[in-house]
């Protein structure tokens, strides 16, 4: 399978169900919003968004599945899935805040493939392939080069109704505050993502996570040059609901700060 040209084709894909997004989203107002859970939002426009998404894919890969948010098809593929997050970022994007970004990854088995994270107010679209490069919108990305955790630019993400660990995760929060160039949330974890593969921050790290919200990123962010694992240093994280990722430099650093205070 030629994964650059499957990437090619879907980044267009996403790129044109983001101009909906946009376009949508100036005329959204409170009577399209439905809750799900505690703080976790959803409109008609993530649905439509998915919907889109999963037609013109199912038509580039027929034979590939989906493992998608919004559940708008269940069906999976025996070897090639989709995993997509039609508006990763939804209660920045309901504000009318930035980042909200589409989020696809094609995973092969359990690999990952071909990754887009499409972050729509800036129009930039971050992608990758398994034995490529990493680019934003066509210029080649790279993580930094920072050496410490003191010198570094850490991105969070704080879960919306999972707190279960905030105590812990709290201690981590209060340790980097301290110890760093300063902690920032955005409220979208494929863009957080996306932002440490091209040098915009040098670690970012959350738990109560799902596969759709870092499929993409983690694919890009490898690519890139950095470290995707859980909270243990495994690298086989998609699905395991914690996340920390950075440049290769501050893998220790992170995992001999976060391990402990987030052991369970």
């Amino acid at each position: 399978m030629n994964y650059e040209e499957i990437c090619a084709q879907a980044r267009e894909i996403v790129k044109q169900v983001g101009v909906y997004v946009r376009r949508e989203g100036q005329n959204l107002t409170w009577k399209d919003i439905e809750t799900k859970g505690t703080n976790d939002f959803v409109t008609a426009i993530d649905k439509a968004s998915e919907e889109r998404l999963v037609a013109a894919l199912s038509q580039l890969l027929p034979e590939a599945g989906f493992i998608a948010e919004e559940q708008t098809s269940t069906k999976r593929g025996e070897v090639f899935n989709w995993i997509i997050d039609p508006i990763d970022g939804t209660t920045n994007f309901i504000h009318g805040l930035p980042p909200h970004a589409i989020s696809v990854a094609l995973m092969q088995t359990q690999e990952l493939v071909v990754g887009i994270v499409y972050e729509i107010t800036r129009d930039e679209c971050f992608y990758s392939w398994k034995g490529g490069k990493s680019y934003c919108n066509e210029r080649e990305i790279h993580v930094s080069n920072v050496q410490t955790i003191e010198k570094s630019l850490i991105i969070t993400g704080f879960p919306y109704n999972d707190h279960s660990r905030m105590i812990e995760f709290e201690k981590t929060m209060n340790h980097f505050m301290k110890h760093s160039h300063g902690l920032r949330r955005l409220g979208s974890a494929a863009t957080d993502l996306a932002y440490v593969a091209c040098g915009r921050a040098d670690a970012f790290y959350e738990y109560a996570l799902k596969a759709w919200d870092v499929a993409a990123g983690a694919i890009i962010l490898r690519n890139a040059g950095g470290e995707v694992m859980d909270f243990s240093g495994n690298d086989d994280c998609i699905f395991s609901g914690e996340l920390i990722s950075c440049n290769g430099n501050l893998k220790q650093e992170l995992l001999a700060i976060i391990e402990p205070m987030m052991k369970r």
